[in-house]
């Protein structure tokens, strides 16, 4: 089965390398984003399987883009999955209260990245 992954990061290279890493191993569809706001629009209007959101991003953070796509009818049950350079146990701990369904660490190696998603997900590979 086909998935549709949106990755929102405003980080011009992680967002080729999430979209490469995707797209070769897994054969998935990506869509991306460079800002959470970009993502909403995106993500209502598109309807991906699943979101791979940055945490630092400027203007609209991953915690505050989760927030505004858990208030749209059209996005609230789509899984998010937070990829995060934070790796202090204090922020791990406040990340995962978000309605999210799992957190990716920065670095992340590329090639095993959609078995990881597909691991937190639940999707067979």
């Amino acid at each position: 089965m086909s998935r549709c992954v949106l990755v929102v990061d405003d980080e011009d290279d992680i967002r080729t390398v999430v979209t490469v890493a995707l797209r070769a191993v897994a054969k998935w569809e990506v869509l991306t984003a460079s800002s959470g706001s970009e993502a909403i629009e995106i993500a209502a209007r598109e309807r991906p399987d699943a979101i791979l959101l940055d945490v630092m991003m400027p203007s609209m953070d991953g915690p505050a883009t989760v927030a505004r796509l858990r208030e749209n009818d059209a996005t609230k049950q789509t899984p998010v999955i937070l990829l995060t350079a934070k790796q202090q146990a204090g922020d791990r701990e406040r990340f995962e209260r978000y309605d999210v369904a799992g957190i990716i660490a920065k670095p992340f190696d590329p090639m095993t990245l959609a078995s990881e998603v597909s691991r937190i997900l639940g999707w067979e590979r």
